[in-house]
């Protein structure tokens, strides 16, 4: 191994919740930590607890700012990735693009600093160290909050011209009839089929007053798919109508991409023994592949996939 390989990597994976922290090295995360994002409030406020966070995790491993090969950041929005900017930020951390996030890594440790967006650096996670290993031509598909996607094709992370290759694959529509997006279209994966818009998507159904859902204070996708096992009728026709969508919106990735492999991930993946089966269905029924058959598989490196992949970026 080589000294460039051996070196180690501030990794930031700056979630909607949660900010995630790391000291990377290759597949190995020494030290991690997390804080709670208060997105709402920017990121301005939030870098003085990241700084000491990281140098927490330095003290904690023993490592050296020397021995530090740079700073990685996986964020939610569209990302620069050679001018190290971030273009535009989705109702989050809205302060983020006037921010010169290179010269704070500069001024606080003196080490370069290297932006991408989250599933991006997710799927570069999954493909160099995780269920995407070995294969040239992959697809993510992260159910969450929203949809995120990426791509890699022949070897290369997608990022296109405007850095917006691959990662719109949460606005694919869908039912050009459906509900309004944040983005401003109508019947996006994600305003039919997200975490985001689940409230209302269960709440505008006629049946809701007599389902068993209308009595939970918290709905979401956990919820749906529990109620839904236990038969109620508006939890199994939001559930069936929303795996309908996810496999619409994995067969546009596949259309658009030309993968081998499907990777699904996000938090909404806890109903995987469901959602895997379904979408494998669907794609093998569906999807425009003479050549065989694509692989959908889960992600491997759950928490863990956008640290890995901003810290392959540095090295």
């Amino acid at each position: 191994m080589n000294e460039m390989e051996a070196k180690t990597v501030l990794a930031i994976d700056l979630g909607g919740t949660k900010i995630k922290m790391g000291l990377v090295r290759g597949a190995e995360i020494l030290s991690s930590t997390q804080i709670n994002s208060q997105a709402g409030n920017g990121l301005q406020e939030r870098l003085p607890e990241i700084e000491n966070c990281l140098n927490q995790l330095l003290d904690k491993t023993s490592v050296s700012i020397r021995d530090i090969a740079g700073l990685g950041m996986a964020i939610p929005g569209i990302i620069d990735s050679v001018d190290k900017k971030i273009l535009t930020i989705n109702d989050k951390y809205n302060d983020a693009p006037s921010i010169d996030l290179t010269e704070w890594a500069r001024n606080t440790w003196n080490i370069p600093l290297f932006l991408e967006n989250d599933t991006r650096a997710a799927l570069l996670g999954e493909w160099k160290f995780g269920n995407g290993k070995g294969y040239d031509n992959i697809v993510l598909m992260n159910l969450g909050t929203g949809i995120g996607t990426s791509a890699v094709i022949e070897g290369k992370i997608l990022r296109g011209k405007h850095f917006q290759a691959g990662i719109l694959g949460g606005h694919f529509m869908v039912n050009i009839k459906g509900d309004r997006c944040n983005c401003g279209n109508y019947g996006c994966a994600e305003t039919e089929a997200s975490t985001w818009n689940l409230q209302k998507i269960v709440r505008n159904h006629p049946g809701f007053s007599d389902s068993l859902l209308f009595k939970q204070p918290h709905l979401d996708f956990k919820t749906i798919f529990q109620f839904a096992a236990a038969e109620d009728p508006l939890a199994t026709l939001v559930c069936n109508e929303c795996l309908e969508i996810w496999s619409a919106c994995a067969l546009n990735l596949i259309h658009a991409y030309d993968p081998e492999i499907l990777i699904l991930g996000g938090g909404i993946m806890g109903s995987k023994e469901i959602i895997l089966p379904y979408i494998q269905e669907k794609v093998n029924q569906n999807a425009w592949a003479v050549w065989g058959k694509v692989k959908v598989t889960e992600a491997s490196l759950i928490n863990t996939a956008a640290l890995l992949g901003v810290g392959s970026l540095v090295i």
